[in-house]
C-alpha cells in the first residue's frame, strides 16, 4: 500500500511512492526457509535500520533488494518497479541480465568486506563503475570522485592503494565508490562489523552525513546507538520474520515483544 500524504483543504490527496516495498517476501535455501513473509516499506528519504541476531534473515533481505539473491515468493519493489522481474498474468519472469544490471546501478551497496580492487588507487576504484558501466565522461567522473573523497574525509588519499589504507579508510572509499553511481537508494550490510572498534566512528560519521543529506538508506547493523540516533525507523527481525517495527523510541526504548527485549538486553 502506498502512503497517502495529507492534502490541504481544497486540494486532492497525493499518493507517495515508497522507495522500497516488500509484500510477503519469502526466501528458501533448500529446505531452510530464511524469510517467512516479510512486509515492510521504506519511504523516500528514510533511514531504516534492521536489527536482529545472526541468521535472522537481515542480510538475505538486503541482498534481495538489489537482486543479488532471487525471491522464492512475494513481490519486492524499488521506487515502484518490481525488482529483478516482470510480471505477466500473475507470474514472475526474471529480467535479462542487462536490465538487472541497470536496475542495480541505481542502488548502492556497501558490504562488510570492502571489496576494493587492490591494484587500483582510491580514486580509480571510485571512478571504475561510472566510467566502465555507465560510460560517463572520465573528466566529469574524476571531479565527482575527488569531491566524494573530500566528502568522506579522504581528500589526501586519492592516489593511495587499498593496502596502504586502514580498514575504516577502505570502507569510506567503498561508500564513496557506491555514491559515485549517484544511487537513489543505499544499502549497508554490517558496514562496521569488520572494523577495529576505534575505526567504527569514522564510518558511522560518514553515514550520519548521508542520512542528514536525505539519502534513503537501509542499514543492517548491530550498532544500536547509531540506530537510536540516526534511524527514522527500526525493524527487529528474528527467525525470518519481522517481530517488531517502529520508531527508535518504540522499538529500542519501549519494546513490546520478549524476543526484542532479550536481544537488546544482550547487545546493550
Amino acid at each position: 500500500m502506498m502512503s497517502v500524504q495529507q492534502a490541504q483543504p481544497g486540494q486532492p490527496s497525493v499518493q507517495v511512492q515508497p522507495m522500497v516495498q516488500a509484500r510477503n517476501v519469502r526466501k528458501t535455501f533448500g529446505q531452510n526457509e530464511v524469510l517467512k513473509g516479510i512486509n515492510l516499506e521504506v519511504k523516500k528519504g528514510e533511514v531504516m535500520t534492521l536489527l536482529g541476531p545472526s541468521g535472522s534473515g537481515k542480510t538475505t533481505f538486503l541482498r534481495l533488494i538489489n537482486h543479488l539473491e532471487t525471491m522464492t515468493a512475494g513481490r519486492l519493489y524499488v521506487d515502484g518497479e518490481l525488482v529483478g522481474y516482470r510480471e505477466k498474468h500473475g507470474r514472475l519472469h526474471e529480467l535479462h541480465p542487462l536490465s538487472i544490471a541497470k536496475m542495480r546501478s541505481e542502488i548502492g551497496m556497501v558490504f562488510q568486506s570492502f571489496n576494493l580492487f587492490p591494484h587500483m588507487t582510491a580514486l580509480q576504484n571510485i571512478m571504475e563503475s561510472p566510467v566502465g558501466v555507465k560510460r560517463e565522461n572520465k573528466a566529469v567522473v574524476k571531479d565527482r570522485a575527488l569531491a566524494l573523497l573530500d566528502r568522506v574525509g579522504l581528500a589526501d588519499k586519492s592516489n593511495s592503494y587499498p593496502g596502504a589504507l586502514s580498514g575504516g579508510q577502505q570502507q569510506r572509499v567503498a561508500i564513496a565508490r557506491a555514491l559515485a553511481m549517484e544511487p537513489k537508494l543505499m544499502l549497508f550490510d554490517e558496514p562496521t562489523s569488520a572494523l577495529d572498534p576505534e575505526l567504527v566512528g569514522e564510518v558511522l560519521d560518514v553515514m550520519r552525513g548521508l542520512a542528514a543529506s536525505g539519502m534513503t538508506m537501509v542499514v543492517v547493523t548491530h550498532e544500536v546507538g547509531f540506530a537510536r540516533e540516526v534511524a527514522d525507523s527500526v525493524v527487529f527481525m528474528d527467525d525470518g520474520v519481522v517481530v517488531e517495527s517502529g520508531s527508535p523510541q518504540e522499538v529500542l526504548v519501549n519494546p513490546q515483544h520478549a524476543r526484542t527485549k532479550n536481544f537488546l538486553g544482550k547487545v546493550l
